[in-house]
């Protein structure tokens, strides 16, 4: 937060494909992310077909650890946000405090659950559009219904997903427009949250075929009304974590001919929590307390134009897309001084994005050697305002005048990020049980922050320190400033050889890399004026780099009754960007470290013993830690060496669902599931600038279990009803601990236990 203090070089990366990639069919299960092969097939005349490297190919060929749900395993489950398809990925943890707020950690590659500052590890994308970014911007927590699926990538992706994939990158791929025939579908959750109330979610879509077999409309709508279950005793307003959620999709596809298209899509959705649902556990279990509700809102528009030409020998995509995303953040910060006076924070951000990607791929015509080559354009501007208030009670009372209102700082800067690459990628085949696979892609970033004229500060913060009473607070302008341009260009590459014994064993063996942009702190320079010996602001935190080792094994055994994945990773992580904050003000500014190591094994099975009974597990054990750590290193970050880094040593679930008729087309199921997540820290342990020193906001995530039950009957394929109980044995354990001082409440929990009803139909 404070997010004035540093100009940052937001996450974005390439977009993908507009074609389906990753495909994968799971289905039913709580822990499912890996493939689901239909009970009446034998596994092996049901090939899930992906295109993970912009290129047709069964999974089990791919050399990558992907998961994957479809949009039936969305609806079963009631999956509607980033928490469940996180506990159900191997290797990958959720930092979320509160609704739009969301950072994934892949493989270990995190230093805090927060990044604020600094470019998030993983990419997120809805379509084409790159909508992660840093860690203290208010980023949407999309809808997921009507989507083709959700993939998660583990590893770095950066030769075809660019700089924002340094540890992963995940893809929400929505439904493009049928037009060979009508369909239309709905999806109701009623449900209700223990120490809360009401929980609504409607759902709906309609695809009308304009011209069969050429043109096609396809428009989704969707709206959510879920009570808080977290009481806000300063504002003193129960459950005051409620949200509202709205908006709708419309896509529409023109097939002239076999081999040419063009998909248009416009995507509107607003999202307002009532207030944050972060806790402060020494109020009480559910309780937080701020001045004013905590505000973290968004609203996000986009229109995309998707071309696809097959020229016979190689298929051009072209994909442009524009998109408005506003976030309002208001936060109380008086957290800082121990709600000693008031101090809080009023921004609000607009967010203007330009992205174009351009690709030619070859057609497969049975030789040996498949490419790609493709350029990639990114702009985004960044208009943020600030304003730090205090209150016009506490004024009066302390009779502090001079002010034009509560406000006592404002101004508003924007930022200018740029990013331009080239990148390809190509196959070898030497025979059919044997391939190569190389790629490369060079790209260039421009961040700048500017500080426009007409803003003011004052020596409110001072004064309320101090105690100060009858005292006239000075005004000072803030002048325009043009802050330093952060340029880099870099390299990333990857390289993988794959071999296949047989058709039902695939090994594989990659090397792949990835990086973050240049961080620049606005402040660099910078003295506390509340402790002038406290740590100069530096100038900033240079491009960090990554490179995954990764050998793994997938089979499918025994006619498709058992499929086993293994993936097992090294990863070497050099010159870590991290974001500390400054004790005596809580200025925030990023710097590098030395550098740290994750290893570990990620693991997915599934298992069908008899008809009718679906087992499965996944799970991921990381060891990941500092290991190169210099004195002056340690002295600015708090970190220290061989300190654990932010992710769980061990993580995983287990479910099984049983199904069975109980009439001439109804069949009954039920399913139960348990996820585990280990305990790990939120932040480095010490105090930056004060060397050996325990820092008070160090703690660490409670490990926990997480267990759910569904039942229902399918009265048909296209007709279900699902009755639920999410968090069976209503687990409160803490799931995020934010690691700056500025909040009175830094803690997130589970949410209660919840019943409910899902009543799900197509046609």
């Amino acid at each position: 937060m404070r997010s004035h203090l540093a100009a940052t070089a937001s996450a974005f990366a390439i977009a993908l494909s507009a074609s389906p990639s990753l495909a994968q069919d799971t289905a039913s299960s709580e822990a499912d992310p890996i493939e689901e092969i239909s009970p009446a097939s034998d596994g092996r005349d049901n090939v899930i077909i992906v295109t993970a490297t912009r290129r047709e190919s069964s999974l089990q060929d791919v050399p990558l650890s992907v998961s994957a749900f479809q949009q039936e395993e969305l609806s079963e489950k009631g999956i509607v946000g980033y928490e469940r398809l996180a506990r159900e990925t191997p290797g990958v943890v959720l930092n979320r405090p509160t609704q739009n707020f969301n950072n994934f950690t892949a493989r270990g590659i995190s230093t805090n659950g927060y990044s604020a500052g600094l470019q998030a590890p993983v990419a997120i994308y809805i379509d084409e559009l790159p909508i992660s970014a840093n860690g203290n911007s208010t980023i949407l927590d999309p809808n997921l219904y009507d989507v083709e699926r959700v993939e998660f990538l583990r590893g770095p992706q950066g030769t075809l997903f660019g700089s924002g994939s340094l540890a992963g990158a995940m893809r929400i791929i929505t439904k493009a427009p049928n037009p060979n025939e009508f369909e239309a579908s709905a999806l109701v959750d009623l449900g209700y949250t223990e120490n809360g109330g009401i929980r609504q979610r409607y759902n709906a879509m309609v695809n009308f075929p304009v011209k069969r077999d050429e043109a096609a409309l396809r428009i989704v709508g969707f709206y959510k009304d879920e009570d808080g279950w977290v009481d806000n005793i300063g504002t003193g307003i129960e459950d005051s974590n409620s949200l509202v959620d709205y908006g709708a999709r419309a896509s529409f596809l023109i097939e002239p001919s076999s081999n040419f298209s063009v998909r248009f899509t416009g995507t509107y959705e607003h999202s307002k929590p009532a207030d944050s649902g972060l806790t402060n556990p020494a109020l009480g279990t559910y309780v937080r307390n701020t001045d004013r509700p905590d505000l973290f809102q968004s609203e996000l528009s986009t229109l995309n134009a998707t071309i696809v030409w097959d020229m016979g020998f190689a298929e051009l995509t072209s994909s442009s897309t524009f998109a408005d995303i506003n976030g309002a953040f208001i936060v109380d910060l008086a957290g800082t001084f121990g709600q000693a006076f008031p101090f809080a924070l009023d921004a609000v951000g607009y967010d203007t994005i330009v992205v174009q990607e351009t690709r030619l791929a070859s057609n497969s015509d049975g030789g040996p050697f498949d490419w790609i080559i493709g350029a990639f354009y990114f702009d985004k501007r960044r208009d943020v305002t600030f304003e730090y208030r205090s209150s016009p009670e506490f004024l009066a009372a302390r009779n502090l005048t001079g002010l034009p209102d509560e406000y006592y700082q404002r101004f508003k800067n924007f930022t200018d990020i740029t990013e331009k690459a080239i990148f390809g990628e190509a196959t070898y085949r030497f025979s059919d049980q044997f391939w190569l696979t190389g790629g490369l892609r060079y790209g260039g970033t421009d961040v700048q922050t500017t500080t426009r004229g007409g803003g003011y500060n004052s020596n409110y913060l001072l004064a309320a320190i101090l105690g100060l009473q009858n005292f006239p607070l000075t005004v000072t302008p803030i002048p325009a400033a043009v802050g330093l341009k952060a340029s880099d260009s870099q390299l990333s590459w990857k390289a993988s050889a794959s071999f296949k014994p047989s058709d039902e064993v695939t090994a594989y063996a990659t090397v792949s890399t990835g990086f973050r942009p240049p961080v620049v702190n606005a402040r660099a320079g910078l003295a506390s004026t509340v402790d002038p010996t406290d740590i100069i602001i530096p100038d900033g935190a240079s491009s960090d780099k990554l490179t995954n080792y990764e050998i793994g094994l997938k089979s499918t055994l025994f006619g498709g009754k058992l499929i086993a994945n293994l993936a097992a990773f090294y990863i070497d992580w050099n010159n870590i960007q991290v974001q500390a904050n400054r004790v005596s003000d809580s200025v925030q500014f990023a710097t590098n470290i030395g550098g740290a190591t994750s290893k570990g094994i990620e693991f997915e099975l599934i298992a069908r013993p008899t008809d009718g009974l679906r087992l499965s597990a996944s799970g991921a054990y990381i060891d990941a830690k500092i290991d190169t750590l210099t004195p002056e290193e340690a002295a600015i970050s708090g970190a220290v060496d061989g300190v654990r880094l932010a992710t769980p040593k061990f993580s995983g679930s287990v479910s099984a669902t049983y199904s069975f008729p109980v009439g001439d087309t109804e069949e009954a199921f039920m399913t139960g599931s348990v996820s585990y997540v280990g305990s790990y820290p939120g932040l480095f342990p010490n105090v930056p600038g004060q060397p050996g020193v325990v820092s008070p906001q160090y703690d660490v995530t409670e490990e926990y279990t997480f267990a759910n039950f569904y039942a229902g009957i399918k009265f048909s394929p296209d007709f279900s009803v699902t009755a639920y109980i999410e968090n069976v044995f209503d687990n409160d354990a803490i799931t995020y601990v934010h690691p700056e001082a500025f909040l009175d409440g830094r803690y997130a929990r589970l949410q209660p236990r919840t019943f409910g009803v899902r009543t799900s139909f197509a046609f």
